[in-house]
């Protein structure tokens, strides 16, 4: 288990790495997790990109009865809640629905990588389902500490492959 000190110092190798790919660069907008725990860390970054308004920040949400992760343009960081999981969602009166077909990079969370671009996520299957229903130039991107990414990770056939793993020594792209 990491401490909340190698969590941050860890994470900010890790969207460095994220940060230095051309996908990174070029992308008008970004589909964060809200970080909660002990994942790699998003919310600098979301902070930064609200301040400065470098690229769209949009995050998930989910409805209740809804197997599929909605997505909400992001304003404020303040305009998070605790929601579904306990993990921070918009607040129902700012949501403000997006267009999954515009979203240029999606940041993924997991639990494992192995090096063909499968994971273990959290058990739910929100990302699979909603990764199926992307544009297919949008980049996946799954953030994990170097110790998460492991030689060969189970894959089932509704599991959706990433493009990228960004960790902390480097990114490593995956050819699909």
């Amino acid at each position: 288990c990491l401490s909340k000190e190698e969590v941050t110092e860890k994470s900010q190798k890790i969207i460095e790495n994220l940060k230095a790919t051309k996908e990174y660069r070029t992308s008008s907008s970004i589909l964060f997790y809200v970080s909660f725990n002990n994942e790699v860390s998003t919310v600098e970054l979301i902070k930064e990109l609200l301040k400065n308004k470098e690229k769209k920040v949009l995050v998930p949400y989910v409805e209740k009865n809804n197997p599929l992760l909605q997505v909400s343009l992001l304003e404020d960081f303040n305009d998070l809640e605790k929601g579904t999981y306990s993990i921070l969602e918009p607040k129902k009166e700012k949501i403000k629905k997006t267009d999954v077909k515009k979203i240029g990079i999606v940041l993924v969370p997991g639990i494992a990588f192995d090096k063909k671009g499968h994971r273990i996520g959290y058990g739910h299957g929100y990302y699979d389902r909603f990764l199926r229903t992307l544009d297919k130039k949008a980049v996946k991107v799954g953030l994990a500490f170097d110790f998460q990414v492991v030689e060969k990770v189970p894959k089932e056939g509704h599991d959706v492959g990433l493009d990228i793993i960004s960790a902390e020594i480097s990114c490593i792209r995956i050819a699909n």
